[in-house]
C-alpha cells in the first residue's frame, strides 16, 4: 500500500510544478545564505586564530560553505526540471533523471541536517581550543621582542578591552605568570631581586594585572597593582568591595560569543533543512503523479502520487534484498577458480532444426576425406590424378593430416 497517496488532476499537477519552480529558486537563495554564514563563521574564527590551539575546528564553516554551494546547484537543476514538468511532453526528457535526482537530493538534505547538528556540537571542542590557546597567549604576553610572539600583547589587550574580560578564567590568572619582561625590571632594586629569588622558577610574580583588565565604567581609578593588598590602597577591601576590574574570564566571554553565533547559524540551517525537505516532498509527488498519468495514456486524466509506492517495511525489505543480491554477485567461488559457469547443470534442451531430428553420425571414412579436402584441397585434387593407391591416401589423412600429401608420400617411398 502506497504511503501518503494523493490524487492530482491536470490543473493541480500544473500548479504544483509552478509552485515547486518558485520554491526551488527560493532554495537557491537559501543556498547562498548557507554559503554566506559559513564564510562569516570562518572569518570570525580566523580573526582570533592566534588565541586558539591548533585544533581542527574549521570543519563546521567548511561544511556550511560546501552545503551552500551544492544547494545552489541542486536547486537550480530542480527549478529547471519543475519548469519543464508544467508541460507533460517535456517531462519525458527528465523522466529517467528525476528518480536519481530525488535520491541525491534526499542525501543532500541529510547533509544539511548534519550541518545543523554540528553547529550545536562544536561548543566542547571550541572551549578546549580556547582554553589551551588563551593559556599560551597569556604565558607569552611579555615576549614583545620575540619573533612570532611580539603581536600577542596587543592581541590580548585588545581582546580584554573588546570583550570586557580579564585573563583566561579570571583576573587571578595574571598572578601566576610573569607578564612583565625582564628588560623592564630594575635589577638594581632589592625588592625586584628578592622577588625573583623567592620564586623557584625565577619568575617575577606579583598581584597585578595589565591595564586592559580595568573596568572603564568604574568611578574609582583603576587598581591594577597590589590587588589583594588592602593596606596598599585607601578605603579598600578586595574581598568585600567590587573590584574595578573585569571579573569575567576571556575564555567564557569568547565561548559565549561563538556559542551565540553557532546557535543562530544552527537554527538557520535547521529551518533550511525543513524547507528543503518540503520542496523534496513536492518534487516526489510531482514525479510519481506524472509517471502514473503516462502509464494511463491520457494526459488530461487524474493520477495518484505518493511518497513511497509500498509501505515503509516493504520498501526497507526490498532495498535490503537488493543490497544482499549485490553482495552475493560480488562473491567468487574459489573452488571453481572464479568461473561461475563450471559445474552448472544445463536445463535447456538441444534443438536440431525445425523437425527437431538429430543429425546422423558421419562415417569415419567420410570424415577423413572431408579433413583432406578442407586442409589440402588443391593438392589432394592433384593427388587424385596421380597413380596413388587409395589406402595410402587414407593412411596419410590419419597419420599426418597437417603435412603435405605429396611430401608424405615421398617420405614413405624413401
Amino acid at each position: 500500500m502506497a504511503v501518503l497517496r494523493l490524487t492530482f488532476t491536470k490543473n493541480k499537477r500544473d500548479k504544483l510544478a509552478q509552485v515547486l519552480w518558485i520554491l526551488n529558486w527560493i532554495s537557491v537563495l537559501t543556498g547562498i545564505l548557507l554559503f554566506s554564514l559559513g564564510l562569516f563563521l570562518k572569518v570570525e574564527i580566523n580573526k582570533r586564530e592566534e588565541l586558539m590551539a591548533a585544533r581542527d575546528i574549521q570543519y563546521v564553516p567548511n561544511m556550511l560553505i560546501a552545503v551552500g554551494l551544492i544547494a545552489c546547484a541542486i536547486n537550480f537543476l530542480g527549478g529547471k526540471i519543475c519548469y519543464d514538468c508544467v508541460d507533460t511532453h517535456k517531462f519525458l526528457r527528465w523522466k529517467l533523471i528525476m528518480l536519481p535526482y530525488i535520491i541525491c537530493t534526499f542525501f543532500f538534505t541529510f547533509c544539511v541536517l548534519v550541518g545543523a547538528l554540528m553547529c550545536y556540537s562544536m561548543r566542547g571542542e571550541l572551549e578546549e581550543s580556547l582554553n589551551l590557546g588563551l593559556t599560551e597567549a597569556i604565558k607569552f604576553y611579555k615576549d614583545t621582542d620575540t619573533p612570532g610572539r611580539c603581536f600577542l600583547k596587543r592581541t590580548v589587550d585588545m581582546l580584554q578591552m573588546e570583550f570586557r574580560c580579564c585573563g583566561n578564567n579570571g583576573y587571578k590568572d595574571w598572578f601566576q605568570i610573569q607578564w612583565i619582561s625582564n628588560r623592564y625590571l630594575d635589577m638594581s632594586q632589592k625588592e625586584v631581586v628578592d622577588r625573583l629569588r623567592s620564586n623557584v622558577e625565577g619568575k617575577y610574580l606579583m598581584t597585578g594585572v595589565p591595564f586592559s583588565c580595568c573596568n572603564l565604567n568604574s568611578p574609582r581609578p583603576c587598581i591594577q597593582q597590589h590587588v589583594t593588598n588592602n593596606s596598599a590602597h585607601f578605603n579598600y577591601e578586595h574581598q568585600t568591595e567590587a573590584l574595578n576590574l573585569w571579573m569575567r574570564g576571556c575564555r567564557q566571554a569568547l565561548l559565549e560569543y561563538y556559542t551565540h553565533i553557532m546557535r543562530s547559524i544552527g537554527l538557520t540551517v535547521l529551518l533550511t533543512w525543513l524547507f528543503e525537505l518540503s520542496v523534496l516532498t513536492g518534487v516526489r509527488y510531482l514525479q510519481t503523479s506524472l509517471e502514473n498519468v503516462l502509464r494511463q495514456g491520457d494526459l488530461d486524466s487524474e493520477s495518484d502520487g505518493w511518497l513511497l509506492e509500498n509501505s515503509f517495511m516493504e520498501t526497507a525489505r526490498t532495498n535490503l534484498n537488493i543490497i544482499k543480491c549485490l553482495g552475493k554477485s560480488n562473491q567468487i567461488d574459489t573452488a571453481t577458480n572464479g568461473d561461475p559457469n563450471i559445474n552448472v547443470p544445463s536445463t535447456s534442451k538441444a534443438h536440431y532444426g525445425p523437425d527437431n531430428v538429430p543429425l546422423k553420425e558421419i562415417p569415419e571414412a567420410n570424415k577423413i576425406q572431408f579433413r583432406v579436402q578442407m586442409l589440402h584441397g588443391l593438392e589432394f585434387t592433384h593427388l587424385r590424378n596421380m597413380p596413388t593407391p587409395a589406402p595410402q591416401v587414407a593412411a596419410w589423412a590419419v597419420q599426418a593430416p597437417t603435412s603435405s600429401p605429396s611430401s608424405w608420400l615421398r617420405q614413405q617411398e624413401l
